[in-house]
């Protein structure tokens, strides 16, 4: 009888090993699920830095398509109602709002620049930019010249215009515009990030120069912008 009370109790003991093991294994596995999630939720904000096409980054996800933050995460997935969305950015299942829930079925918190999941009783948190400012305040400068590497001096800098066109962050096109300086200088401020088209447009020989501008996350662009011909 002994004998038989002693292997009871060591079978016990195992089971109850092997329990915790086997639970802490499964908190692992929702932890890194969950993480892996709200990595996947960060890029369909902001994209993915590391997707390039033609030598520049190709991924801004929404905040790069729209011009502002997703109002909730449901936009991620549903466009708003604006001209400029070109989502889904998050991939949905048959239950279609599992996107918005962690591992342990509790909804993510979503504000400012911060994904927190609170499912596992402790929070966990991914921030997937410095500042809003780093997303929506970023500064283009530049020089102008014509096709000889001249700047257009004051003869001419006063019929030139330099003109970013992106979105405005509710559905439509905003363009900001600069005027060139003497030696060539431009500058435009609050720009957000994306893939956004920058025009130089010279009034008298009605003749523009375009270019596709990428801006990054708190990144100043400079870009030197040329006319094709020999303008002044």
């Amino acid at each position: 009888m002994i004998e038989l009370v002693m292997v009871i109790i060591v079978i016990g003991i195992l089971a109850a090993v092997a329990t915790m093991k086997l639970t802490a294994s499964l908190e692992t596995a929702k932890f890194e699920a969950t993480r892996a999630e709200m990595e996947q939720l960060a890029f369909a904000i902001v994209g993915h830095a590391a997707i390039h096409a033609s030598g520049a980054r190709d991924d801004f996800g929404y905040v790069g398509d729209v011009g502002a933050m997703p109002p909730n995460l449901d936009a991620l997935a549903t466009n708003p109602g604006y001209s400029t969305w070109n989502g889904p950015y998050i991939s949905q299942n048959d239950d279609n709002d599992d996107f918005k829930k962690d591992a342990w079925n509790a909804e993510y918190i979503f504000f400012d620049t911060l994904l927190r999941s609170i499912g596992s009783g402790s929070d966990i948190d991914l921030v997937f930019a410095s500042s809003t400012s780093a997303l929506f305040e970023n500064t283009i400068s530049g020089h102008l010249v014509d096709a000889g590497g001249i700047p257009p001096g004051a003869g001419h800098a006063g019929s030139l215009t330099v003109q970013l066109l992106y979105p405005d962050g509710v559905g439509g096109v905003a363009a900001a515009t600069s005027p060139v300086g003497n030696d060539g200088s431009f500058i435009l401020s609050d720009i957000p990030i994306g893939d956004h088209i920058l025009r130089a447009i010279y009034v008298p020989a009605a003749d523009t120069v375009e270019y596709n501008l990428n801006v990054n996350p708190g990144k100043e662009v400079f870009v030197t912008v040329a006319f094709p011909a020999d303008l002044w």
